[in-house]
């Protein structure tokens, strides 16, 4: 797939199936992500990769952050959460790890900067023929979720990128028109 196909169809993938990326195309993953703009060099990202029992640790914590936020919450509800990670064969959590008050380097860049490492991941996903589907929710910011993955306090949490292969068919892409979103000062 050329570069310029990659970015024009580039779309997430809802149904993931079995096998998770092998060792060699999470290389290619991380490699693309390490490319990432970043400014001083800070490299402000941490990934945390899921797979197998690490899904059902996942799981746990998404259970406990529930459990925190409705301590009467039923049995259901809690296998409930405790099953959305299996919904791929492999996660990769994406972790802004922020310096605090850089004097170069804002704490909004660093954030881009692990976004840009997370789309970077995206577009590799996708260039070698794996599904992915970048998903935040609310357990991305909540305290329990933040603590059980070892965040700093002024770390973030991206977002949880779910891969696998493709288990379903792409969404036709909307048409969007680029002149609906560009500004022209000439």
């Amino acid at each position: 797939m050329d570069a310029m196909t990659l970015l024009h169809e580039r779309s997430s993938m809802g149904k993931l199936a079995a096998p998770a990326p092998d060792r060699d195309q999470l290389d290619a993953l991380y490699r693309a992500a390490l490319r990432a703009p970043d400014h001083d060099t800070l490299t402000p990202w941490r990934f945390i990769e899921f797979s197998g029992e690490g899904l059902d640790r996942l799981g746990e914590l998404y259970a406990k952050a529930e459990q925190r936020l409705n301590p009467h919450i039923d049995d259901g509800h809690l296998d409930a959460a405790r099953k959305k990670p299996k919904r791929a064969p492999m996660i990769i959590a994406v972790i802004a790890k922020v310096t605090p008050d850089h004097p170069k380097v804002p704490r909004i860049e660093q954030l881009l900067s692990a976004g840009c490492a997370a789309h970077g991941i995206l577009l590799a996903a996708q260039a070698q023929g794996l599904g992915v589907m970048w998903r935040t929710g609310h357990y991305a910011f909540d305290p329990t979720v933040r603590e059980g993955l070892g965040l700093a306090e002024d770390d973030e949490l991206v977002g949880f990128l779910y891969l696998g292969q493709m288990g379903g068919r792409h969404k036709p892409l909307p048409e969007r028109d680029p002149s609906d979103f560009v500004e022209r000062w000439s």
